[in-house]
């Protein structure tokens, strides 16, 4: 019998556990389940939370989830992959998406029951991402189209509605281009090498072949020919040997002539050095060549912390990533979305702009024996004319000008409702303080690329040296300036819709830089929001480094903030604790709750009674449910 205190959730996620692990063929595989967006490892898989409701759709999402991750930890071969894997970053894309729905299509045939729980978690992304509304090829992802034409072609089923429709407005381009290369499809699908093979011929067809980088194939035939060149053993070989040690023994006379010649041109060489270092003896003292000062580092907080590569890093206006017509229609939609929340955000935010206006009334002092005559103390004169007349005097306002930044996290595992509401609540708050003449500025952050840009480009060439530190180019917006108004800045925060804009998050950098343009405002008071989903993730940059390399960064950034106390610095965590991280944070568990913890953060901030500050600004609070 159940317990009452069991969740109900708990017998569901142990099978479902259990069969991850038959499927994927892998008794040691971790399997558990987060709040964190699902992933894949070597020896684990993450999966998404199952509530104790267990919902219809919280079910088939995690059972889609585990049926991929273990097909494509059973079928995957990474040395495989990365054997054939391209060099650019849409080609590898591309690569990567084909490679997926190959593990899927392969497990569909042989394990049928996948294919229904897998069209549940592919209609679920495509949800996620609005999909279905996109009305033209260029809005939607070339990678994830070529993905899902592969599973259509190779299952024969139908995808769900919003992958569909990405499918058939890249599939007229795909099958035109390549169409002759996905014949083959069904030949190759159950070898991998083979199948990257088609791939990389695939990428070639849809005119992105300067992008796949060498053929592996052909450095094989390569190094086999010069082997067979340099084989000691080859006749051709031992006839240059013997006809060497036969003119040597033939002719004694020039032997000696070549030792000599060797030794001479030695004798020069010595010279030649004794020379040169001669040169550098006599070089005045005062005159030595001066060695070139050593580079700054990349981060006041850790000296330690490189950077590979900064040439293709930027930090880029809204408006500069879109055209005006595009932020309109991105800033409607985003509208569209969120008509039901506006109501109870604007009550929030009218709040919170009670709150501020209250500080920044002017108040009296009464009962002085100078200043302003109080006239509601004259009853007290009629009725003892022997009480003196009381006066009042306007005190100044304690409330300082301030600037509050918003650094919002712009990273792929906000996609769908939590970046819509992250940029409804920047606008709301932001139309909210400006009122109260509070300074605003938001900012986001992301990278150019999935799984290192041009960076890891150059890494590449320059032959993969050891430990090169972060290895993505970045990405840092500005939606909004302090100093512009808001209605100006209204449109930039429908970027945030745009579909290919979140990526990955370096967040230690973004705070330094968010904190280095909040150092040099003017305003007293200088208050900087976070809100992120999760901790610092960048695969490029993490595959070549230490696990901790980004998050140990992030808390130096977090550290050195504090301590130099210039900033008041607070987060809020969207399903993910962040109070590891910050020491003033809250964390909320539903998208829902992120504009009630930010108007009540801020409030707390203003707040004029010392008690309920220091309440506020203790001990990190985690939101209920």
């Amino acid at each position: 019998m159940m317990k009452p205190t069991d969740n109900p959730a708990d017998p569901f996620k142990k099978a479902l556990a259990e069969a991850t692990r038959v499927m994927a063929d892998d008794a040691d595989l971790t399997v558990t389940y987060s709040v964190d967006p699902p992933g894949l490892t070597k020896d684990g898989v993450r999966l998404p939370q199952v509530s104790r409701r267990m919902t219809r759709d919280e079910v088939l999402l995690a059972r889609g989830t585990a049926d991929a991750f273990a097909l494509r930890h059973k079928y995957h071969d990474a040395a495989t992959s990365a054997r054939y894997a391209p060099t650019g970053q849409l080609a590898r894309d591309i690569y990567d998406a084909m490679e997926t729905a190959r593990c899927e299509a392969v497990g569909a045939r042989a394990m049928p029951g996948t294919a229904g729980n897998i069209d549940a978690k592919i209609g679920h992304e495509a949800d996620r991402k609005g999909y279905a509304q996109i009305t033209q090829s260029a809005d939607a992802p070339l990678a994830t189209a070529a993905g899902y034409l592969v599973r259509h072609l190779a299952t024969g089923r139908d995808l769900p509605r919003g992958a569909s429709n990405v499918m058939d407005l890249w599939r007229g381009f795909i099958e035109e281009q390549a169409g002759g290369t996905l014949e083959n499809l069904d030949h190759v699908l159950a070898d991998q090498a083979a199948f990257a093979r088609l791939a990389r011929k695939v990428i070639s067809d849809l005119g992105y072949g300067d992008q796949l980088g060498d053929d592996p194939d052909q450095d094989d035939q390569d190094e086999a020919g010069d082997d067979a060149e340099e084989d000691p053993e080859s006749p051709d070989s031992a006839g240059d040997d013997q006809d060497q040690s036969e003119d040597s023994e033939a002719s004694p006379e020039q032997s000696q002539d070549d030792s000599q010649d060797e030794s001479q041109a030695q004798v020069s060489m010595e010279d030649q050095a004794e020379m040169d270092q001669g040169d550098e003896a006599e070089l005045p003292e005062g005159e030595a060549p001066l060695e070139p000062p050593p580079p700054a580092p990349h981060s006041d907080a850790d000296p330690n912390y490189t950077v590979f590569l900064t040439d293709f890093d930027e930090e880029i206006r809204a408006e500069d990533l879109a055209e005006p017509a595009e932020l309109e229609r991105l800033r409607a939609y985003l509208d569209q979305q969120l008509e039901p929340l506006k109501g109870a955000v604007s009550r929030l935010a009218n709040k919170l702009q009670r709150r501020l206006q209250a500080q920044q009334n002017r108040s009296w002092e009464f009962d002085l024996e100078e200043g302003t005559l109080d006239a509601g103390r004259l009853a007290r004169v009629v009725a003892n004319p022997t009480t003196p007349l009381s006066f009042k005097v306007e005190k100044d306002t304690e409330f300082r000008d301030t600037c509050v930044t918003l650094l919002l996290d712009n990273s792929g595992s906000m996609r769908g409702r939590p970046i819509s509401i992250a940029a409804i609540c920047a606008d709301v708050l932001a139309r909210t303080l400006e009122r109260c003449d509070v300074k605003v500025e938001i900012l986001g952050f992301t990278t150019r690329a999935w799984k290192g840009g041009q960076s890891r480009e150059k890494w590449l060439q320059a032959g993969r040296p050891q430990q090169p530190g972060r290895l993505n180019d970045l990405r840092h917006i500005i939606y909004k300036s302090a100093d512009a108004p808001w209605r100006r800045a209204r449109a930039n925060l429908g970027l945030m819709m745009k579909e290919g804009l979140l990526k990955e998050n370096i967040d230690g950098e973004a705070l330094e830089w968010a904190h280095r343009r909040m150092i040099a405002r003017p305003e007293a008071r200088r208050i900087l929001m976070v809100i992120s989903d999760g901790a610092p993730v960048d695969d490029s940059t993490l595959s070549v480094n230490p696990a901790n390399y980004l998050e140990k960064h992030l808390r130096d950034v977090i550290a050195l903030v504090q301590k130099r106390r210039a900033v008041e610095l607070i987060a809020i965590g969207i399903g993910h604790d962040v109070t590891r991280y910050y020491p003033r944070a809250v964390t909320i568990t539903d998208v829902e709750q992120l504009a009630g913890a930010m108007t009540e953060q801020l409030a707390s901030l203003f707040d004029s009674d010392p008690k309920r500050r220091a309440r506020a600004g203790g001990q990190p609070r985690r939101a209920a449910r």
